[in-house]
């Protein structure tokens, strides 16, 4: 069982999903609990399956979860250019977040590439 607390792609998935967070408490109500409440969804679940595919035994059921881990990212990236789209960010803040979930999605892709 590898500790998943050490891994820095676990780390950077904590802080996006706190990031998203903060965005999303910014909506507006009607919002909360509809768009708000996937993309909080969706960006837990980027950290929540590095650190259960860390409880596996093999390399390969470890890179399925990374592999499920990026496509969480790549649903926050889409729910984040919606979010743009309604103006309910700044391109500013919409650019931050998309340049570090594709640095996440890079360095988790490139942590699948070395557990083959």
């Amino acid at each position: 069982m590898r500790d998943f607390r050490k891994y820095e792609i676990w780390l950077k998935g904590v802080d996006i999903a706190d990031k998203i967070y903060d965005i999303c408490d910014k909506f507006p109500k009607f919002e909360i609990y509809a768009l708000g409440d996937q993309m909080r969804r969706a960006s837990v679940s980027i950290a929540s399956n590095i650190a259960e595919g860390a409880s596996r035994t093999s390399s390969v059921e470890f890179a399925h979860y990374l592999a499920i881990a990026i496509g969480s990212a790549f649903e926050v990236e889409t729910q984040l250019q919606i979010t743009k789209r309604r103006k309910y960010i700044s391109d500013e803040v919409y650019d931050t977040m998309i340049a570090e979930l594709q640095s996440e999605e890079r360095q988790i892709n490139t942590f699948i590439s070395k557990l083959k």
